[in-house]
């Protein structure tokens, strides 16, 4: 079985317990992916698979991809991962689906590409608090100092500046599944997920899941 899927941020919204708590969750479709291709520690030197998520559009990939899909009699696919591999059965060809793969309340991680803010300044990007705001001078949201003058005579290397922030690769770990609907391929996760609405994470099995800690509750007996 796979550890993992592919799946598409549709959003946020907030799920009702039966205690009438309310639980903020994002809802991913996850899913269905496909096997194109599975590694061996005989061929590649480790075990994993390749899988690849449908999706409604069908993808237009080049010549050489095209053989790489027939070789697992599957479809071609826009995107593609790698997942790891817990026991035997699986096989190329093979397809994946999030309610065969977790359940409610599991714990997992998930993968995905952070929002792209841009250029931004030394405050925005590294919270840095600026200069005084008072008139005249003339130092609102600059950096300050960034190096030496004599020795070295150089900014050093990892000097925090401005620049392009965001669309960084980022993994959340320990994310609780609320609610698996197999029926519509979603996954409802508590609290928030990297990445824009209509953004590819990888959902994927706790790899630093935390024991669950049972409460202990002491009772106190009466004197008599």
């Amino acid at each position: 079985m796979v550890t993992g899927i592919i799946g598409k941020k549709i959003g946020m919204t907030q799920v009702f317990g039966a205690d009438g708590v309310v639980t903020p969750v994002t809802v991913i479709k996850a899913g269905p992916c496909v096997v194109v291709q599975t590694k061996t520690a005989q061929t590649d030197g480790y075990e994993s698979a390749q899988i690849g998520l449908v999706e409604d559009k069908p993808a237009r990939v080049s010549r050489g991809l095209q053989g790489h899909y027939a070789k697992a009699n599957v479809p071609p696919t826009r995107v593609r991962r790698e997942v790891g591999i817990s026991g035997d059965g699986v096989t190329a060809g093979s397809e994946v689906l999030a309610s065969a793969v977790f359940t409610d309340g599991e714990v997992v991680d998930v993968i995905g590409t952070s929002r792209g803010m841009g250029f931004q300044g030394v405050m925005k990007r590294h919270g840095f608090a600026g200069g005084a705001a008072s008139h005249g001078s003339m130092f609102h949201r600059a950096p300050g100092s960034i190096g030496a003058s004599s020795y070295p005579s150089r900014v050093v290397k990892g000097m925090r500046a401005a620049g392009h922030m965001g669309y960084d690769r980022v993994t959340v770990h320990n994310l609780k599944i609320v609610r698996v609907d197999g029926d519509n391929h979603l996954l409802l996760i508590k609290g928030a997920v990297p990445g824009p609405r209509n953004g590819i994470v990888l959902i994927r099995k706790a790899r630093k899941a935390k024991p669950v800690r049972v409460a202990q509750v002491e009772t106190k007996k009466g004197k008599k």
